[in-house]
């Protein structure tokens, strides 16, 4: 890693983990292979914000610990990069316990729980699906219908907001990594409170 820290992906440690780490490579992994419109690709570290975000709508009242666990949900991202789900299943449970130990290592060292609640993760997976959508119709190629059938066409959530604020707008690598971390230094802000 950048920071010099050395990540054993098989025993991952959280003392191994930085944010500023996860940041740079969510930054530079391309979501959907890097086939999507724009100059730049649509990155892992704006999806994840574009996640957050839909958060903040369907759970309101969420404490600032659930919407970081939101803003990191593809942190395992920053070291394994971004394969898509069926591939994931091909590969197997392995893979998948892999990418948990990886992502519970990640939550540990910064203070959430290595298991999220029922609750938090299935809220966390409606945000993500959402976004899969928009990102897959807006971004992607998808028609809407098609996008429907593969993922989840968000109901009482409309995308102008998103778009408003340049969620569904490619960055550059810089900028998606700067913006990653100014909303993890405000989510850890509003933990401490």
């Amino acid at each position: 890693m950048l920071s010099g820290r050395r990540l054993d992906l098989i025993n991952p440690s959280p003392l191994d983990i930085e944010i500023e780490d996860i940041a740079h490579g969510l930054a530079r992994v391309s979501r959907w292979n890097g086939q999507t419109l724009g100059d730049h690709p649509y990155s892992v570290a704006q999806h994840s914000l574009l996640v957050d975000a839909i958060v903040g709508v369907i759970e309101r009242a969420w404490p600032a610990r659930w919407r970081l666990a939101a803003l990191l949900h593809d942190a395992p991202e920053y070291v394994v990069g971004d394969l898509i789900s069926p591939f994931k299943a091909a590969l197997g449970l392995d893979y998948r316990e892999f990418e948990a130990a990886l992502l519970a290592a990640i939550h540990l060292r910064f203070a959430l729980p290595p298991a999220l609640p029922a609750a938090v993760t299935a809220a966390i997976k409606r945000a993500d699906r959402a976004a899969a959508f928009f990102e897959a119709t807006r971004l992607a190629g998808f028609a809407d219908a098609e996008a429907a059938r593969f993922f989840y066409r968000p109901r009482r959530l409309a995308p102008a907001p998103l778009i408003a604020a340049g969620l569904l707008d490619p960055w550059p690598a810089g900028r998606a990594e700067a913006a990653f971390l100014d909303r993890f230094a405000a989510l850890c802000g509003q933990t401490n409170r």
